[in-house]
């Protein structure tokens, strides 16, 4: 069983902020710390964990400590020097839909390469879902730009459900950047003119930011909304009030399965407090594919690195030569739409561009940010194939 927390009493290094040393404790692979303090002081809270030794913390992220600056797995948010923006600018522009073109130069510095670590924080219902098979796709970050948020009160920003005392999330790495846009304005411009009856969640701003009263937030969404088969080593996780981070889940992708990593002292955190150890799941629709020796196969990807023919036996688990993701999509009523499920002569489409008119037209639904779906009969829907994009290995 694998908790992923930290032992308070086992801070192993000291860190400076603003001038001031204190104790603290690495977390989320280095791209944060959790620091501990014996009296208050600006930005620190009282620490809720029961017979703590130092009486007051916070999270903070790498990039605010000057030590932790070299050997950061990912890069840092990068922003010009200049008289007039400082970081409090950047936050206010941000926020400001038409001050996307004057952030691109700094927002296109947060990069997804292969092997990044992604996350999507999710609600109960949600967290439900992905045990049921749903695959990863709509609004998700890099884990080093959100690693300092631990609690669910600095989740709320970016959860699905602020008024949970838990906030779930999924873990995984990236396989190609090419899978992920950023929702800029120019590119989703329905989504962010969608009227506030037809949007779930917050607003989205354009800029290619989170909407957030004080934290700077690089996003990004599936590429064409569409949904990303699970990676291997794919993880559910959970975030407690008092900022520990529990593994619930981990993805095996030669069984289709997710498989428990808590134990029974977390099972409280979970919805219908289950305590089930084994949830197959049935294949999505879009899949990744690839070539061994000129035939095609199912393939499995294990990112930064790993990418074979998916197959349960370890003799036949071949390197692919080539590999691809494999995306069913149609066209109804003039709208690009990606193909989720068939059932009978009905197909459940999700909108690559959704705006007002779209949604209106097509009586679709949105299921979460940024998600938007209908069910269309098959007889209505033309152009349907299956695309497959390729990716340099």
């Amino acid at each position: 069983m694998t908790t992923i927390g930290h032992a308070e009493g086992s801070a192993t290094r000291s860190v400076t902020i603003d001038g001031v040393a204190y104790p603290a404790e690495e977390i989320a692979q280095g791209a944060a710390y959790e620091v501990y303090a014996t009296h208050a002081a600006p930005g620190f809270l009282p620490n809720p964990r029961p017979g703590a030794r130092w009486p007051y913390r916070r999270f903070v992220h790498a990039t605010e400590v000057a030590s932790a600056l070299d050997g950061l797995e990912d890069q840092p948010l990068l922003m010009p020097v200049t008289r007039t923006l400082d970081w409090a600018t950047v936050h206010r522009l941000s926020q400001t839909p038409s001050a996307a073109a004057a952030l691109a130069p700094i927002r296109h510095t947060a990069l997804v390469r292969r092997g990044t670590r992604m996350i999507k924080f999710l609600s109960g219902r949600q967290l439900q879902g992905y045990l049921r098979g749903w695959p990863i796709s709509g609004f998700c970050y890099r884990a080093f730009d959100v690693a300092h948020l631990r609690t669910p009160e600095d989740l709320a920003i970016l959860s699905s459900d602020s008024t949970e005392d838990v906030v779930f999330a999924v873990r995984w790495r990236a396989v190609d950047a090419h899978d992920y846009d950023v929702p800029l304005a120019d590119a989703y411009a329905g989504l962010v003119t969608m009227p506030p009856h037809d949007r779930l969640g917050p607003p989205v701003i354009g800029t290619g930011f989170a909407p957030s009263g004080r934290h700077i937030v690089p996003e990004f969404v599936t590429a064409d909304l569409s949904e990303l088969p699970v990676p291997a080593n794919t993880s559910l996780v959970a975030y407690t009030g008092d900022g520990t981070e529990v593994t619930l889940y981990t993805y095996l992708p030669e069984q289709r399965a997710w498989t428990r990593m808590h134990g029974p002292q977390w099972r409280h955190l979970l919805p219908d407090q289950s305590d089930q150890e084994y949830f197959p799941v049935n294949p999505p629709m879009t899949r990744y594919i690839g070539t061994y020796r000129d035939n095609t196969f199912e393939a499995i990807v294990d990112p930064p690195g790993e990418f074979r023919v998916a197959a349960k036996t370890r003799a036949a688990r071949y390197p692919l030569e080539t590999l691809a993701r494999r995306v069913p999509r149609a066209t109804w009523r003039d709208a690009r739409c990606t193909v989720l499920r068939q059932e009978g002569d009905w197909l459940r489409l999700r909108l690559s561009r959704p705006d007002g008119d779209q949604v209106a037209r097509l009586g679709a639904h949105c299921v979460e940010r940024g998600l938007y779906e209908a069910w269309a009969p098959a007889s209505e829907v033309v152009d349907a194939h299956e695309s497959d994009h390729w990716y340099q290995l």
